[in-house]
């Protein structure tokens, strides 16, 4: 049983990923590493493969796409990852206003993702999804390929309209909860009326590429995030954690 499962990290964007893995463990806490580019995700798999408590997420993050760093041959190379690998993220779109003038690559690319997903059908599929702006879009996508039935969808860090957030809720999409969502009143007001089912932790940590991590550090904020979550929607905080836990890790087959 883990204490804690940190369902949205990026070890592989820390200067000491494996250290702060092995450290992770020691502590009871399962990670799933979501990363951003194909070529990143392949290095982390070799990297992680007998980290017992890591599951490597095959991702490429909007950002990459929207300022030119990954192109149409870095989709190809993910779909194909796509074809063996249940766990899929960090994908997504991103439409605030740094990137939204690249809607069509990104767009583009997130629909041969989902496609690649729904060609592929693996049990247990795990998505972790960045959807700034553009949650009502991603969901388009994630119903158009009936991957909100087949798959469990996770909307990271979930900033979107209230009608969307009751849009997702009823696909049966899961949402995984930070600090910086709880930060602000709406992101605590999300937190507070989604399903107790529904509900997972994340640090989406390092706070900046190229940082290095700790596991401590981690602990500490998703304790903090739990804490604040139990006072929020006024339950107990060990039955909180213990049913999240447990939701945690069953989503990464632990």
């Amino acid at each position: 049983m883990y204490r804690f499962v940190d369902m949205h990290c990026h070890l592989d964007l820390m200067a000491n990923g494996p250290q702060v893995a092995a450290h992770a463990r020691g502590r009871g806490i399962a990670l799933l590493n979501a990363s951003v580019t194909p070529q990143g995700y392949r290095c982390a798999r070799e990297r992680y493969t007998d980290a017992p408590a890591v599951r490597c997420a095959a991702g490429l993050h909007p950002w990459w796409v929207s300022d030119g760093s990954c192109g149409n041959d870095d989709v190809a190379r993910l779909a194909l990852d796509l074809a063996s690998e249940r766990f899929v993220g960090e994908v997504g779109l991103d439409l605030g206003t740094r990137h939204a003038h690249a809607r069509a690559r990104q767009e583009a690319a997130f629909e041969r993702i989902v496609r690649a997903c729904a060609e592929n059908p693996l049990p247990g599929r795990v998505l972790t999804i960045h959807a700034v702006r553009s949650a009502g879009t991603v969901l388009d996508a994630l119903e158009r390929y009936d991957l909100t039935r087949s798959a469990a969808c996770i909307f990271h860090w979930f900033s979107g309209t209230s009608e969307e957030l009751a849009r997702a809720r009823r696909a049966g999409c899961l949402f995984s909860v930070n600090g910086m969502m709880l930060a602000t009143r709406r992101g605590r007001e999300y937190a507070r009326i989604i399903p107790q089912k529904q509900l997972l932790l994340e640090t989406d940590a390092p706070a900046e590429q190229g940082a290095p991590g700790a596991a401590a550090d981690l602990e500490a904020a998703l304790q903090a995030t739990l804490s604040r979550l139990a006072q929020i929607r006024g339950v107990d905080e060990a039955g909180l954690g213990r049913a999240v836990a447990e939701r945690g890790a069953e989503l990464l087959g632990l």
